[in-house]
């Protein structure tokens, strides 16, 4: 039976001679690759980080906690996982970054060319690199800017927490004036049925038990709607806030971006591992073509 070997049967003296052949070649390669990752290193321009952390509130509504004692919300509450991702989603949304590039201008900060046909979308991306918004461990927010001016992250971090309540009103500001119109019209109709009622039961006397009923139906709605109504008002006007401030963004005295070494580790290995492949595919392709020829 003939013998089989299952080792590795890799003659470790090819390494070794393709080394030898090739090592100043390599090592060239190394050293130029490695001088030009540290001058493209220090032409990037460092970037700074500031983050802001703050809690949202429970969403429900702070005029009912206030106003109704038969609500059990208490005003002073943590939100839950759901407030935390509403949060997240007002903090990314269009309208806090049309604020966010209004405040700041930062077209011009970001040197966009105002001519530019996609100056818009140019915007967009810089400001989605720049501005980062995720949730902690423990269901609160953090609002993180990267900057060339470290201030200038401070103070774009604390704007965009602290411009979250202003959205926040807006949009339950927006909502409670369909709500008070809505609700001022179903008022006024429910005042002139008890009107009518009255009238009614003043001319047919008869008929009291049944129309003090209905008034006293119709009087329960109208002061529940009233309620209401003054709830909505609260919401509409008086500008709350919805969250609660944790830490505010401080500007950083350490670069964040970029990691040089990193940059020249990888721009030197990785030319230097690409420089031995290119080498062992012509190896390779000049001993086909020698075998080819013999």
């Amino acid at each position: 039976m003939a013998d089989k070997s299952f080792g590795n049967d890799y003659d470790h003296n090819t390494t070794i001679r393709f080394f030898r052949r090739w090592w100043k070649l390599l090592t060239g390669v190394f050293i130029v690759a490695l001088i030009a990752s540290v001058v493209v290193s220090l032409l990037i321009t460092p970037r700074f980080k500031s983050t802001a952390t703050l809690f949202p509130t429970n969403s429900n509504r702070l005029s009912k906690a206030i106003m109704d004692y038969h609500y059990s919300l208490d005003f002073m509450d943590y939100g839950i996982e759901r407030d935390c991702e509403y949060c997240i989603q007002i903090l990314l949304s269009e309208s806090m970054e049309r604020d966010v590039c209004k405040r700041f201008n930062l077209m011009e900060h970001y040197g966009i060319n105002p001519d530019d046909p996609h100056k818009f979308f140019k915007l967009h991306e810089q400001y989605r690199g720049n501005v980062n918004v995720k949730r902690t461990e423990y269901l609160g927010v953090e609002v993180s800017v990267l900057d060339v001016d470290p201030q200038w992250a401070a103070d774009m971090a604390n704007f965009i927490a602290t411009n979250y309540d202003t959205v926040c009103h807006r949009i339950h500001h927006d909502r409670a004036v369909d709500a008070a119109d809505i609700m001022s019209g179903v008022c006024q109709k429910l005042g002139q049925e008890i009107q009518l009622l009255q009238d009614s039961l003043k001319r047919n006397p008869q008929y009291a038990l049944g129309l003090t009923e209905l008034i006293d139906e119709k009087c329960a709605q109208l002061a529940d709607l009233q309620t209401r109504a003054a709830q909505t008002e609260v919401d509409m006007n008086e500008n709350v806030s919805y969250k609660f401030m944790l830490d505010q963004a401080v500007a950083s005295d350490k670069k964040a971006y970029p990691k040089r070494s990193i940059i020249v580790l990888l721009g030197a290995f990785g030319t230097l591992i690409m420089c031995i492949l290119v080498l062992l595919l012509l190896d390779a392709t000049k001993k086909d073509e020698e075998n080819k020829q013999a």
